[in-house]
């Protein structure tokens, strides 16, 4: 990139690589951007240039000068960058990209007196007032009467969340607000800040006021997140907007089944960070290499119930229709969109599986025969499905073809199966996106453009130079800065977020900056790739992974550049919010992480116990509990502890006990006395059996300690390391012999202990690992 700076008032940026030109003297020909004054309402644009149209095209802070450069005033003086095209009268294939940036007056001289509150991601316009507002038990949520029915889903939300993160169990009315009150409104006047921009004003009470319900609903979550700080918020005004309309996260569902709990949840979590566009990746296929080089033998999978062809739908894990419609309507009331991706013509070994016939003998059964009009048929049909009728399974309008990684030998039955494709699912009335494959597959065969929008995720598959010329709107998600791929020794395990808070935004795609404000980027998507299939990640890893990172694309999508606070600062703070107030995903057991201890002796009988078929006997120290079997068991008032963790506890198990008799049980995970098949003592998540390789003596009683991380898992027995399950690898057959890590990890189960024979005495549990001195000390 090659970058100009003057300081004339102004800055103005040429980008070199964009359309190839590089002519700074033409750039330096455009004149200055007439100052903006108080009480302005348009930017007066600067003449062009001899022989060139000087056009404008739009700004980074629409709400303040938009398309057609009408301003609307902002709180405070705020810098704007407006972008421009400067084209040629000779050839209009000769373009600059022209930015200035200037800065607009405000409604008041400064940021007022309180200092802006700390949220994810930042407010884009704050004046702070004096005081603070505080919520109560006898607060309610007030709808404007004359949006109450549009307001009614948002304000039950509010609600439901209220109460689980405070205990306030509100009303909800209609009418005017009193002090204490939260006021939900969508009857702002200021139109300019769009469909997700709204106005939040803390006073004696809140207001928060849009145009529309996603705005409204944003507003919400700023107000729960700082209702998760402090109970206290600083009066003052925000005015808020996303500087980008898409922004959002892909989830491969394909190569590692993601139950629905885990997607119903994900909705919320993304609407809690303002993430809007939920990308699901519904179908794919692992590498033939690691499967004995076998397409038969390769694992393949496609998570929608189908009718079309039953055999297509994944046996080890699916969504029903009516699964993933409501699945999209909870997505709506969070004002999150549904992206559904089904992906051909490559990545489709779950299609050739059932219809072998389409698949590709040049280039591999995962690669759909797009010689064989066949594999058009089978591709309609699948996509009919859900897109047509009244109802679609496909609720949305934005629907995801795939597209990508096809043989470049056959670049133009490509390049017109992916032009057919578009226009076939544009005929159901739903805009298309697809992967970028046109720079990768070159060709004459055209590709319909209008009204389709690209993931641009390589430069050297879709260069997005190229694409911009052609006119896609793109979505930025570039493999080098936003891929994770879960343990897979390539690509990211956990992104770099700090480089990601420092350096990009959406409007960088690879080594490729686009100008503020270029209408080209809609905006951008993160990725979990699930490439590395059975290694052993489950649910619980992929989120501890996702979660930083969450956090800050969350700020760089929504503001940009903008980025008030060091990264050393914001990665401080951002520890103080959570996943959103129903959630707890990551097994946190205290608020921030602060120091947690429980401990059970089980001496006598405790409230906070419920036994089923369990018995207080003689234990280890005083009393233990006493399990009888499979169906005695006692529940605990926790579900789970995630990482990072050490449970410690006394067992005595009796003679007999049966094949994966249990220790401990939740939904996600299970702790065996004896692993099926094996004897040993043992955990099971998600499909995957591991264990410790320790056998636990019967009739007495030995000292067992776990520990666990998102590296791995440490058995202690009697105070003394017995198993470290961290450092085991995976060797493929292929002919390099790949090693790839296998993820043993665990969420350790705690809803209920019991479901053995045998006695269980003095449990504790800690939110921290102890160290191997701490361990051997409790003996």
């Amino acid at each position: 990139m090659k970058s100009i700076l003057f300081t004339l008032g102004f800055v103005i940026v040429t980008q070199g690589l964009l359309f190839g030109q590089t002519d700074s003297t033409v750039i330096q020909s455009v004149p200055n951007i007439k100052a903006i004054k108080t009480g302005d309402k348009k930017v007066i644009f600067p003449e062009s240039p001899k022989g060139y149209s000087l056009v404008f095209k739009g700004s980074n802070r629409e709400p303040i000068v938009n398309s057609s450069g009408d301003i609307t005033t902002p709180l405070v003086a705020t810098n704007v960058n407006l972008y421009f095209e400067l084209i040629s009268q000779v050839s209009d294939s000769i373009k600059y990209d022209v930015s200035k940036q200037v800065v607009v007056p405000g409604k008041f001289s400064d940021g007022g007196i309180n200092p802006q509150p700390f949220v994810i991601p930042a407010l884009r316009e704050w004046h702070g007032g004096k005081g603070n507002f505080s919520l109560t038990a006898t607060s309610r949520i007030v709808l404007n009467t004359a949006n109450e029915k549009q307001l009614q889903n948002a304000a039950s939300i509010l609600k439901q969340e209220l109460k689980d993160q405070l205990g306030f169990n509100l009303l909800i009315v209609k009418g005017k607000a009193k002090k204490g009150d939260i006021f939900l409104s969508l009857s702002t006047t200021d139109k300019s800040i769009g469909e997700e921009g709204y106005y939040f004003n803390a006073d004696e009470h809140i207001t928060i006021s849009a145009v529309k319900y996603q705005g409204l609903f944003w507003g919400t979550r700023t107000l729960l997140q700082l209702l998760e700080q402090k109970n206290s918020i600083p009066k003052g005004l925000a005015r808020d907007y996303p500087a980008f309309k898409v922004r959002g996260f892909v989830l491969d569902v394909g190569r590692k089944f993601f139950s629905l709990q885990f997607l119903r949840d994900y909705v919320k979590f993304m609407s809690y960070y303002k993430l809007n566009d939920f990308q699901i990746h519904l179908n794919d296929n692992g590498f033939k290499k690691y499967f004995n080089d076998n397409w038969a033998d390769t694992y393949s999978s496609f998570r929608l119930e189908n009718a079309t062809y039953p055999g297509l739908t994944a046996k080890d894990g699916s969504y029903t229709k009516k699964e993933f419609m409501a699945l999209q309507q909870l997505a709506d009331n969070y004002a999150v969109r549904i992206i559904p991706e089904i992906d051909a013509p490559a990545h489709a070994l779950a299609f050739t599986k059932v219809v072998p016939e389409i698949g590709s003998k040049a280039y591999g059964m995962d690669h759909l025969d797009l010689h064989n009009p066949l594999s058009y048929t089978v591709m309609e049909n699948v996509f009919k499905e859900y897109i047509s009728g009244s109802t679609p399974v496909f609720s949305g309008k934005a629907v995801h073809i795939g597209t990508d990684e096809y043989a470049k030998k056959d670049a133009e039955v490509f390049r017109a199966f992916t032009d057919h494709m578009i226009k076939y699912v544009e005929g159901f009335g739903k805009d298309v996106r697809l992967w970028g494959a046109l720079t990768h597959a070159k060709g004459t065969t055209p590709v319909k453009v209008e009204n389709v929008v690209m993931n641009t995720w390589y430069n050297g598959y879709a260069n997005p130079v190229e694409m911009k010329k052609l006119g896609y709107k793109q979505i930025s998600t570039p493999d080098g800065w936003l891929y994770i791929v879960p343990a897979a020794g390539y690509y990211y395990d956990y992104l770099n977020i700090k480089n990601l808070y420092n350096k990009w935004t959406p409007s960088m795609i690879g080594n490729i900056q686009f100008t503020p404000g270029d209408p080209t980027i809609l905006g951008g998507s993160f990725a979990v790739w699930n490439d590395i299939v059975g290694n052993g990640i489950t649910e619980k890893d992929v989120h501890d992974r996702v979660f930083p990172a969450m956090q800050v694309l969350g700020q760089k999508m929504w503001g940009g550049n903008n980025t008030t606070l060091t990264f050393e600062d914001f990665n401080v703070l951002s520890k103080k919010i959570g996943e959103g107030p129903s959630l707890n995903i990551n097994g946190k057991l205290s608020k921030n992480d602060a120091p947690f201890t429980a401990q059970f002796n089980f001496d006598k009988k405790d409230k906070q116990i419920k036994t089923t078929g369990a018995t207080y006997t003689e234990g280890y120290l005083k009393n233990a509990l006493s399990f009888s079997g499979k169906d005695s068991y006692a529940r605990l008032p926790y579900a789970e502890i995630g990482y990072n963790y050490t449970v410690s506890f006394w067992v005595n198990p009796a003679n007999n006990n049966l094949d994966g008799a249990l220790l401990f049980k939740s939904p996600n995970a299970t702790v065996k006395l004896k692993q099926t098949g094996t004897g040993k003592l043992g955990f099971s998540r998600e499909g995957y059996d591991i264990d410790f390789g320790y056998a636990v003596p019967e009739n007495s009683w030995t000292h067992v300690i776990i520990t666990g991380t998102n590296k791995g898992t440490n058995l202690y027995v009697n105070g003394k390391l017995e198993k470290r399950l961290y450092d085991n690898w995976i060797t493929f057959t292929d002919k390099d012999k790949t090693k790839v890590r296998k993820s043993e990890t665990l969420f350790f189960p705690l809803q209920t202990v019991g479901g053995f024979k045998g006695k269980l005495d003095e449990l504790q549990v800690w939110n921290k690992v102890l160290s191997d001195e701490e361990i051997l000390a409790l003996k």
